[in-house]
């Protein structure tokens, strides 16, 4: 009895998470071409990066990040090809029902992983939140792990809430 009930705690406990990372982004076409604006753009033609500062958005189908700063390195071989993207300054990841919000965030296009690390929430409308420190997100399959991190920052745990559905009146 013990044991079936400690497996639907932790069943119950990853529902938040599962919920709010993976609905959006199971669909999500990684592919898709990506368009950026900001206030500022500086090419670093030698060192195969632009940095992108000032209300910077960057957009890739119904995903959106926006951050203070974005640092953008590519290759640039034959045709320029973005390889991975560095955002800081109070990053803001955002798709059709939730948001993430950190302190950093990586985009590595070539293994489509995005990465969000110091002071993450992800929060669904009306549905809940959950907060750590690091958030790995896929995204060909859509999976997402959030990490608690070291003991100093939240107490090295993943955190959350969320509502149950309401309970029928028989």
């Amino acid at each position: 009895m013990a044991k079936r009930l400690l497996v639907a705690t932790l069943s119950l406990t990853a529902l938040p998470l599962a919920a709010q990372t993976t609905t959006s982004l199971k669909n999500h076409n990684a592919n898709a071409p990506v368009d950026f604006a900001a206030d500022r753009i500086e090419l670093q033609d030698r060192t195969d990066r632009a940095i992108l500062t000032g209300n910077v958005e960057v957009k890739q189908g119904d995903m959106t990040l926006r951050a203070a700063r974005v640092t953008i390195n590519y290759s640039s071989a034959a045709q320029t090809q973005v390889n991975r993207m560095d955002a800081s300054g109070s990053v803001v990841l955002t798709t059709a029902t939730e948001t993430a919000r950190s302190q950093y965030a990586i985009y590595d296009l070539r293994t489509r992983l995005v990465t969000m690390i110091g002071g993450v929430t992800v929060s669904r409308a009306g549905k809940g939140e959950t907060k750590g420190n690091r958030l790995v997100i896929n995204m060909n399959s859509g999976l997402a792990s959030l990490d608690g991190g070291a003991a100093g920052s939240g107490g090295g745990r993943v955190t959350g809430r969320f509502t149950p559905p309401p309970r029928s009146q028989n």
